[in-house]
């Protein structure tokens, strides 16, 4: 851990240095195994994911080495792999299918929403506005994967069934691939119930070996073998060799303001998730991972692939996860694979002309369904009813609206979230424990004691302006049900507050003084007692009704006694 430490130091302004300075080359075999293990997902899983987003294939092995590398010079984590994943590819090929349908265009589309997207991130993470991560509610993200790997799984039922499934929301698409059931090809049926079975008893009871890969090259062969295309099942084709070459996306200006706001979805979804799974390997290894840098390096990585003519990627939960159980731990891992991918975009591609397209559809629906977290909703729906109603609306959004407009909702219902927690906060009436000089909730402890004509009220939240008038109305209320004649406002969990704040203190000082109770303050921060002093409520309460603890207060308060009253 503590060379951990070391490496996370020493690379505090460009990461790269860190780690490849401190590198112990005794670990290039375990990285090397790693990257081959992760290299065995990378490839079946760009093409799918490609197909998803809208693109030819080759542009998947545009994007692939180049994202590895990006995250390697500029990530903060040991472990993530980044690269296609389900989650950036629907919310690219979403975003640009309502621009073309043209693949040629959609590409070219699709890169410069990378750009955008990468754009974006590297601003907010240079502003250090990686808190962001904070406010994109649990329950709201379980909603919105859920519903996203449901529109993703019926989109995938064309490349299963032969049959399309026409268009708009999931409900019609739904409908329109099952009303044509009469028209579906079973022998594409069958290929593709074959490779979900397939994929789903190896992982199972071979965890160990590349599921995907196994399942490519064995569809692959019985294409070939059985000659599939000629048993109405559809193949990807001719792959033209994939060497990544810059490329300006060559737009409009409109083109580029009308993808505005599918950019930002795309760069939300994209750092959440990677930094999701980048977190969690972080707390599993005792490493720690900066919110902001994974930010500006998830940027890097969509920038970059963006200026290759790729498409947007983020972290990938299994690529990384499989990379870490073969032995990678460094980001080694990620320049090796990127070398992998590279050789096989320039060499390998004329192998995957005769894949199957259910093939493809098994890959990507199997990889999809850890989305459909049933679990979490039935925790929701058990311990927490506001949660459950949160999620759910969330995944019908997505449902009903599509994708973009479902995680605008997501992100709109965990902002409501957050502002309907912090606008009410509880105001604590705190009394002395006894034998201490610790003064507690009196509502939580029965054995703190409250002292007659005195309230001690702690509101149990930072004040903003948002819960401000909420809290005064809260202490007004609690002093004339106490018949207070003097009420302490323990202001310790606000480190700072705004103007609004203070004209709001200032007017429940004049609201208890109708009630002929004064008003002091207790436990203000530095920064708040300054600014407190330094306005005109600091001239009208006076030094002696600011103190800096409670026990002060209590003690000035048996010095001038219960008659104590406003002026």
């Amino acid at each position: 851990m503590a060379e951990n430490a070391t490496e996370a130091s020493a690379g505090r302004d460009w990461p790269v240095a860190g780690w490849l300075r401190r590198y112990r080359w005794h670990r290039f075999g375990p990285d090397s195994l790693g990257a081959a293990t992760a290299w065995a997902l990378i490839v079946p899983e760009c093409v799918a994911y490609a197909q998803i987003a809208g693109v030819p294939p080759q542009n998947a092995f545009y994007a692939a080495p180049i994202a590895l590398l990006a995250y390697a010079l500029f990530g903060t984590s040991r472990f993530l792999i980044v690269g296609a994943t389900s989650a950036a590819s629907v919310l690219s090929g979403a975003t640009v299918s309502g621009l073309t349908t043209d693949p040629g265009k959609a590409a070219v589309f699709s890169a410069a929403l990378a750009l955008m997207a990468g754009a974006a991130l590297i601003v907010a993470g240079l502003c250090r506005l990686g808190f962001i991560a904070d406010f994109l509610a649990e329950p709201a993200l379980v909603g919105f994967l859920f519903g996203m790997a449901l529109t993703m799984i019926v989109r995938q039922l064309s490349k299963l069934t032969g049959q399309s499934t026409g268009d708009g929301d999931f409900f019609r698409r739904l409908w329109h691939v099952l009303s044509e059931i009469g028209q579906w090809s079973w022998t594409t049926v069958l290929v593709g119930a074959a490779s979900i079975v397939a994929l789903l008893v190896l992982e199972r009871f071979l965890p160990r070996l590349p599921a995907a890969l196994v399942v490519l090259v064995v569809g692959i062969l019985l294409s070939v073998a059985l000659t599939l295309k000629d048993h109405g099942v559809d193949i990807v084709g001719t792959i033209p060799r994939a060497v990544p070459t810059p490329a300006w996306p060559d737009l409009p200006l409109h083109d580029w303001l009308t993808m505005g706001s599918g950019a930002m979805g795309v760069a939300l979804i994209c750092f959440a998730e990677g930094f999701s799974i980048a977190g969690s390997f972080a707390r599993k290894h005792g490493d720690t991972v900066d919110a902001s840098r994974e930010m500006t390096a998830m940027g890097a990585a969509n920038a970059a692939v963006g200026l290759f003519r790729g498409f947007a990627v983020s972290g990938s939960a299994s690529r990384s996860a499989a990379a870490e159980s073969a032995g990678g731990s460094s980001p080694m891992v990620s320049a090796v694979a990127a070398v992998l991918v590279l050789v096989t975009g320039a060499f390998l591609t004329p192998l995957f002309t005769d894949l199957p397209e259910p093939v493809l559809g098994a890959i990507v629906v199997v990889a999809v369904r850890g989305f459909l977290n049933v679990a979490e909703l039935r925790r929701y729906w058990e311990r927490d009813r506001p949660s459950f109603a949160v999620a759910m609306t969330a995944l019908l959004g997505v449902l009903v609206f599509d994708l973009l407009p479902g995680l605008l909702l997501a992100v709109l219902l965990s902002l409501l979230l957050f502002i309907a927690a912090a606008s009410r906060p509880k105001v604590s009436v705190l009394g002395h424990l006894p034998g201490t000089t610790v003064y507690a909730d009196a509502g939580e402890h029965t054995a703190a004691v409250t002292t007659p004509g005195l309230l001690v009220a702690r509101p149990d939240g930072t004040l903003f302006f948002g819960n401000a008038a909420r809290v005064k109305n809260a202490v007004v209320d609690l002093a004339a049900r106490d018949g207070a004649r003097v009420v302490v406002l323990d202001l310790t969990a606000s480190y700072r507050f705004g103007v609004e704040v203070l004209d709001t203190i200032g007017e429940l000082r004049e609201e208890l003084a109708h009630h002929d109770a004064d008003l002091w303050l207790a436990r203000p921060r530095v920064w708040t007692r300054e600014f407190i002093e330094t306005s005109r409520l600091g001239a009208q309460l006076g030094p002696d009704r600011i103190f800096d603890t409670v026990g002060d207060a209590v003690g000035a308060f048996g010095r001038v006694g219960p008659a104590a009253s406003a002026d």
